[in-house]
Order: structure tokens, then sequence, then C-alpha cells
């Protein structure tokens, strides 16, 4: 039960009946009716049991996007309920507005509509409907908390889709450019044609032109149908923050802008997901579904208080085929973490597929490495560049072992890493 706000007020009324007739027992006569008044009130109230509650799958949003609670509320009684209904969701699900006041006819029903704004990925739940009835004196209210099942499942954001169309328009005058039909490493056979000055000699097919009377080029375009497969550090250091976005969330939008403009450049994309051990794992999936699938695996998964197992991965990324690929391996280019744990395992990866390192920046280290106004600003600065001295060098190994380093900030990370495999694909090196 829960009483209201009218029971103390009424409690207060009874100051004017002991001013009226002094003595403790019209004090505690008043009392002794205001809690009658208060039980009438409670045994005439609706039970909570008469009203059925039901509610309507949410669905999947991504983080940060508005979504929507319904719940459809039934009267199966005769009597008129009123009172008040809160939806209560898990905090990081964001609910908003959630108590809603009932007021139904016998027999009637109405929806309620609860607003959430999810501020972390994954499945949120809701954790119960509260029900309370108030008495036709609105002083008591009988109340109860109903189990109703309830999700929404918030995706990764996507927030570099912004830069795809733009990608893609690259990606078709790549196909499409003459510069690129020509003879290269790696590149496949497409078609013939006639032979324009300026055409490399060693494109000539001289049986072709023997059959023809002017000379016959062969033209080559970018490869299709290579292996991509993406490697999603989850460890200790990807749950450092640069600014108010977590590393992972960053290198997962990457990740995300990577997986969907190869799938339209016609490859196929592996995933694979971890730290000590392999969190997720992805096959090869279709151009069209290719990013809502990936969203769908990274929605649950969280950064790990432990170190990377890249033995592991690179096991995980193995298992995926012995074929050639291009593996993105996105993880913070944090020296301790890469010399020991990365650096022993890259030479299996690079003897068998092309590698890249995309990491995040912070860059609020060359902004301390440029403040030296005041003593302390100078420790800062000195302590900014000993640290990026160490991820140069830790680039420079990564670079020496023939892994290719992309860093750059949280918002430059995915169209940054987009050019790089436009350009390794536009130079056969996939």
């Amino acid at each position: 039960m829960s009483i209201s706000g009218r029971v103390p007020l009424l409690l207060l009324l009874g100051v004017v009946a002991v001013v009226l007739r002094p003595g403790i027992g019209t004090m505690w006569l008043w009392v002794l009716a205001v809690a009658l008044l208060v039980g009438l009130d409670l045994l005439l109230a609706p039970s909570p049991g008469s009203v059925t509650i039901s509610r309507k799958p949410v669905g999947t949003v991504r983080l940060g996007q508005p979504a929507e609670s319904m719940l459809l509320v039934t009267n199966t009684s005769s009597r008129r309920v009123r009172g008040l209904l809160r939806d209560a969701w898990q905090p990081s699900a964001g609910a908003s507005d959630n108590r809603h006041p009932l007021s139904l006819e016998g027999g009637g029903r109405t929806i309620v509509r609860t607003p959430l704004l999810p501020r972390r990925r994954g499945d949120l739940r809701a954790l119960g409907v509260t029900v309370r009835l108030r008495g036709p004196l609105g002083l008591a209210a009988r109340q109860r908390t109903l189990t109703v099942e309830g999700a929404v499942r918030s995706l990764p954001p996507f927030e570099s889709r912004k830069h795809l169309p733009s990608r893609l328009a690259r990606l078709r005058d790549l196909d499409g450019r003459a510069a690129i039909r020509v003879r290269g490493q790696g590149t496949e056979f497409d078609s013939l044609r006639e032979y324009v000055r300026g055409d490399d000699v060693r494109s000539i097919d001289w049986r072709a032109s023997a059959r023809n009377r002017t000379v016959v080029v062969r033209t080559w375009q970018p490869e299709r149908d290579r292996r991509v497969v993406l490697v999603l550090d989850t460890s200790r250091t990807s749950a450092g923050r640069v600014g108010d976005v977590p590393r992972l969330d960053s290198a997962m939008d990457a990740a995300l802008l990577l997986a969907a403009l190869a799938a339209r450049a016609g490859d196929r994309i592996d995933f694979v997901a971890g730290d000590r051990r392999v969190r997720a794992r992805l096959r090869s999936a279709g151009a069209r579904d290719v990013a809502a699938n990936l969203q769908e695996v990274m929605a649950d998964l969280e950064p790990v208080i432990a170190e990377a197992d890249w033995g592991s991965l690179a096991g995980a990324v193995t298992g995926f085929g012995r074929q050639r690929a291009l593996v993105v391996l996105l993880t913070p280019l944090e020296p301790s973490a890469v010399e020991e744990g990365l650096l022993p395992v890259l030479p299996t990866l690079t003897h068998h597929h092309r590698v890249v390192l995309a990491s995040v920046r912070d860059p609020a280290l060359e902004e301390l490495a440029q403040r030296r106004a005041t003593v302390d600003e100078v420790y800062d600065a000195a302590a900014a560049e000993q640290v990026i001295d160490r991820r140069r060098h830790t680039a420079g190994l990564l670079r020496a072992l023939g892994v290719d380093v992309v860093d750059a900030d949280a918002e430059q990370l995915p169209p940054a890493l987009a050019d790089h495999y436009l350009a390794l694909k536009a130079r056969g090196l996939l």
C-alpha cells in the first residue's frame, strides 16, 4: 500500500481540534479518525490485479537515437480505476517521463508510451511496471509491481556512415578510371581494347593483335572477391577514453565503414573480436547485410580489463582460411602492449597476409606538448613528448615488419582507414 500527501495534511488539521478542545485525548481521537479513513479508503481501493499489462516489442535502435516503449493497459474489472503507472527501465536505457496517470472505465484499455534514449550498447531491459490504484477518498492506494518482459537492443551508432557516399564515388571512379586499367601487381584481367598512345607495351596481346588490323592491349581491373579480416581488440587498452568516447567505440565505427565499403567493392568480410579469448566471430557476409550483421555482433562487446592474447586472435584469423587477406588490426598503438603482445605474433600474420594496424590517437598529447608557458606545463610537455616518441618508435617497428599503420583522431580514423583501403586497391596490393 501507499498513502498520499493528503494524509499528513489531514493530520495537521487536527491542530484546530486540539486548540478548540485541548487535551491528549483529542489528539489521539483525531489520529484514530484519520487512520480509520485511510483504512476504509484502502479497503475500497481497486486491486492492481484487475489491471493487465502487455508490452509491444521495442526492437533495435542505434546508440543515441530515441526509441519508444508501448504498454497496452486493460482494466478487466467493472469498476473505474484511477491511479499511477510507472514503467521502470535500467538507467542506461534513458527512460524519461515514465510515470503515467491512469483513468480507465470498467473494461477499458489504453496505450501508454515511455520515451527511451539508450546510453550504452547491448540489450537494455525493463525492470518492471508498478501500478498504484487510489481509493475513492484519495488517501491510500494499493500498489503492486508486475513483471512485464521488455528489452531494447542498442547497436553501435555508425556515425561514420556520412563518409560512405564519397568513398563509394571514389570506388566507382577507381573501377572505371583508365589509369587503373593497366598492368600491375595483383590485378585481374578485364577485357581487350585497341591500343592508344601512352599504353604500356607490356600489355599488348600479340595473338589478338595478329587476328586484327590494329594493335590490341589487355586491360586490367582492381581485384574483387578478396578477403578482409577485421580484428577488434577488446582488451584493457580499448577501455581508454579519447574525449568522451571509448577507444573501442571509435574502432567499431572505423570497422563498420571499412566493412560497408569493402563489401560494396565485392570483397568478403570476416570479423573477430577478443582479448584473452575470442569474444565474437562473424564469417563472410553479403554486401547488403554486412553492416547490419556487424552491428548486431558488436552490440554486446565491452572492454575487458585484461591483456590481449594476440596468439589466440591470430589463430582465429588463420581459422578463416589460408587465403591471402587484408588483416586490419583495430587496436590502440600503446607501446608496451604492442611490443610485448603483438610484435611476436606479427611475423606469422605478415607472412601470409597484408596487415594494417588502425589506432585512435589522442589529440590531447599534441596539445600538452605545445603548452610551455609555466613550469608545470613544461613538465607536462616533456612527458607528452616522451609518449609521442615511444609511439613513433613502435610505429617504426611495425612498419619494419611490413605493417601499415593508420594512426588518426577518433573522427578521422574511419575515413583515413577507408582511404588507405582504396589506395591499396588502386595499387593492386590486396
